[in-house]
């Protein structure tokens, strides 16, 4: 054995870039990579079957009983990350809508008998309380429940494990809390529902408010994210296979211990968060596929269609419930969001250019919008590395922001009369509807009330609705798009969960309903189409996905003529954004330092062998092993797998023999399997041992080499590692190209690829690839004359002053 430097370089997790970056590259919605210059450990998912002597012992014992068990149980974790996910959403979607009509209808009642500033008193507390008490559970329970969290799901399906996303406390800060809008509305219905969430234990006890609060408190984020990552938290909570501390050690959950199964139900999970927040169950498919997943299968594609249709079943009966009024403020909800179905959409080719200016216009402020949150983001690195408090005071002052400019903007907004022939209420006196009276006099109306004084929701519902042409001002709607872009670019970034889905289409759809109107006659759509399409248009710019988005902007509208439109839109908006930046997520992964692997090469990957990149020569084990070397190696290195050479052969030099995991030498030394001499074991003395000793445990601590306490005699022991090795590890020989490689680590799902010699005469391993051998700021800091060679976008530069920012 000899003790060098490099086995797992992830699990050191050495910073990838510069270390003059390190504090404008910090992480900024969360404590999961980068804060300041202290980097916090991200370790790689092992999708690879560890096929050691256990393993195959426990594979030829399964019967068809157990085969039955295993597809009966995936089944069945997929239904019920279905039924779990659909509550939280139903419920996520009843909270807000009532917290936030509560407060609407106060403010309102009071606007009404002309007490102004009461109603901004009211108005001002509650959305700062609702912001504080978001920001004080996320920035002290869990901070990893900041953020959108689509990046960090993203980024675990790549592979990239990182500390804290998929806890409990994240699940608990991310999701909801019945018992906090109970007092809201009178009715048995809340009762109910209590009692059907106690069933979820512990997991839903004291469910809370971080995203509700967030959302209900008026600032310009969304609740799509976020329920992306609580369909994930639930996926990975329910698939890590049992767990001995709460008593779930049922036999048939044993199956799921690995990183290849939890991959899967966390990539059903984010499919439902969609599903579950637009209602959009083949959208939520697509988006999975599209946007989150790196590894895809047919039968991956099953099992997500399952669960997003149980997702849509499971919302449609407790819509069902609203249809007699039992939900409070939510009224009678509807399994469509924003219905704009109109029997006489038809368009010409005349309307075909408005489109496609439509989709260059969404295109560049996609581009802007995501080069603006990137400054911002770095700009909240710099407070985010100093104490919590500092986040909370900032997230305050947000709110404090945000509340002043919702309530004083409508000001600026003349009065309109009401139309004759409006198809509701005018004005419209409480919650929510397209004419909102705010100070005006009887008949009228204030059009910027009815966009900016109301949730997010109720603005896009407003925006995208048909016959109202003419209820909008040119400036109104030019003061709500300004409003809401900037809004949703400082609101994304505080401690809190909060997402960018709902922004982006409120912003999108203001400026598509300016379009509509300067277009007005000359057109076959109607404004509230327009508004669509301008929607359409800045997802597709900013976030960068074309056939998810269709599909759940269709879902969303329930208007498949718009179809043609919509993906002509996408397209060109997607392609002039890919000029200038990349997708919004790629951007925050990037800020947040997660080793992504993209899944493509370099260019310069080509002109790279293996033995460019590996820096050997590597811890080494041999198949009989003293006790005292593996516990100096465990406890003076960081590394996670090791080589296992077999010296005994009959060649003449050492042979390969396997690889060996850190945790299953730790579970060795803690079940003390020694022997007094250095001779192979029969196969009696590890009957006490099974394969459920060696699966990756889920979520929590496991087992620490410190923990592990031995005796000198035990230390002058030894280790028989033959039964304990996967003995048919990945390798490739030592020319081949960086890029070759790449591809394969990628796409089977590896954490550790043996590089071996290519003359045998040599030692059996000349090194160890892992994630962080493929960042492409390792390998140009190992080579930095390849710079030139980076593959880069055709992509437009900006001008130097922007730059400085």
């Amino acid at each position: 054995m000899s003790a060098q430097p490099n086995a797992d370089e992830e699990s050191q997790a050495q910073p990838l870039l510069d270390p003059s970056l390190h504090r404008s590259l910090s992480n900024v919605t969360s404590q999961v990579a980068i804060v300041g210059s202290n980097v916090c450990p991200i370790e790689s998912l092992d999708y690879e079957i560890y096929e050691n002597d256990f393993f195959k012992q426990d594979w030829r014992s399964r019967g068809k009983v157990q085969i039955f068990q295993y597809i009966f149980v995936k089944w069945l974790l997929c239904f019920l990350i279905g039924l779990i996910v659909s509550l939280i959403g139903f419920c996520n979607n009843l909270a807000v809508e009532n917290l936030a009509g509560v407060k609407f209808v106060i403010t309102s009642n009071m606007m009404l008998v002309k007490r102004y500033g009461m109603a901004f008193l009211v108005f001002f507390s509650s959305n700062f309380v609702l912001t504080l008490f978001a920001s004080i559970i996320t920035a002290f329970i869990a901070p990893a429940a900041a953020g959108s969290g689509i990046p960090e799901v993203k980024a675990y399906l790549n592979g990239v494990d990182a500390p804290g996303i998929f806890t409990l406390k994240t699940l608990l800060v991310k999701g909801l809390n019945v018992r906090s809008y109970h007092f809201l509305a009178h009715h048995n219905f809340f009762d109910k529902m209590i009692v059907h969430f106690n069933m979820f234990g512990s997991l839903m006890k004291d469910r809370i408010v971080g995203s509700i609060t967030a959302v209900s408190s008026s600032l310009l984020i969304g609740k799509a994210g976020p329920m992306v990552h609580t369909g994930a938290c639930v996926a990975a909570l329910l698939g890590q296979g049992g767990s001995r501390k709460y008593g779930l050690t049922w036999r048939w959950l044993r199956y799921f211990k690995n990183d290849r199964d939890r991959r899967d139900f966390v990539t059903c999970g984010s499919a439902a968060g969609i599903a579950a927040s637009f209602r959009a169950p083949v959208g939520g498919v697509l988006f999975s596929l599209e946007e989150m997943a790196s590894w895809w299968r047919s039968a991956l594609l099953w099992r997500c269609f399952f669960t997003t249709a149980v997702v849509a079943i499971m919302l449609r009966a407790l819509i069902d419930v609203c249809l007699s009024g039992k939900c409070g403020l939510f009224g009678t909800g509807g399994l469509i969001m924003f219905d704009v179905t109109s029997q006489n959409t038809t368009y010409h080719i005349k309307d075909v250019p408005p489109v496609l200016v439509l989709g260059v216009i969404g295109g560049l402020l996609g581009s802007f919008y995501n080069f603006l949150l990137e400054k911002v983001l770095r700009i909240y690195s710099y407070i985010y590395g100093k104490k919590p408090i500092y986040k909370i005071i900032l997230a305050c002052s947000i709110s404090v922001f945000t509340s002043c400019l919702l309530f004083g903007l409508p000001w600026l907004a003349s009065c309109q009369p009401c139309p004759i022939d409006a198809s509701e209420a005018c004005p419209t006196i409480g919650r929510s509807g397209n004419y909102k009276k705010f100070q005006c006099p009887p008949g009228h109306y204030n059009d910027l009330a009815s966009l900016i004084f109301n949730t997010n929701d109720d603005a896009i519902k407003n925006l995208f609705s048909k016959d109202t042409d003419s209820e909008f001002q040119y400036s109104s709607i030019l003061i709500f798009f300004a409003t809401c872009f900037f809004l949703s670019i400082f609101s994304y970034g505080i401690v809190a969960p909060a997402g960018l889905f709902v922004p982006v289409i409120v912003t999108g759809a203001s400026y598509g309903r300016f379009v509509g109107m300067l277009v007005g006659s000359h057109s076959n759509l109607n404004h509230g189409l327009f508004a669509v399409l301008g929607a359409a248009s800045l997802l597709g710019g900013s976030m960068r996905m074309t056939v998810s988005l269709c599909v759940i902007i269709l879902e969303l509208t329930n208007n498949l003529l718009l179809l043609p439109l919509i993906m002509v839109v996408l397209l060109v908006s997607k392609t002039v954004a890919d000029a200038f930046n990349g997708n919004v997520y790629d951007i925050i992964m990037k800020l947040k330092g997660f080793p992504y692997l993209e899944a493509h090469a370099e260019p310069y990957m080509r002109q790279l062998t293996v033995e460019d990149v590996v820096t050997g020569p590597l811890q080494l084990f041999n198949v009989i092993e003293k006790v005292e070397n593996i516990v100096h190696v465990l406890r003076t290195t960081g590394h996670h797998g090791f080589p296992v050479i077999d010296e005994r052969s009959h060649s003449e030099s050492p042979v390969l023999f396997g690889l060996v995991l850190r945790a299953h030498l730790i579970v060795l030394l803690r079940k003390k399997a020694f022997l007094t001499t250095a001779v192979r074991a029969d196969s009696d003395a590890f009957r006490h041992f099974s394969a459920m000793d060696f699966t990756k445990r889920g979520s929590g601590n496991g087992d620490k080499i410190e923990d592990i306490e031995l005796t000198e005699e035990e230390m002058e022991m030894f280790i028989d590692l033959h039964p304990f090795c996967n003995s048919s590890p990945y390798t490739v020989v030592e020319t081949m190209s960086l890029a070759k490689a790449l591809i394969l680590f990628r796409e089977v799902g590896l954490r550790h690829l043996l590089v071996i010699p290519k003359i045998s005469n040599r030692s059996p391993v000349v090194g160890i690839l892992t994630r962080h051998d493929f960042m492409p700021e390792h390998i140009l800091g190992v080579h930095p004359l390849l710079v030139r060679s980076r593959w880069k976008r055709i992509r437009f530069q900006l001008p130097r002053f922007l730059k400085l920012f």
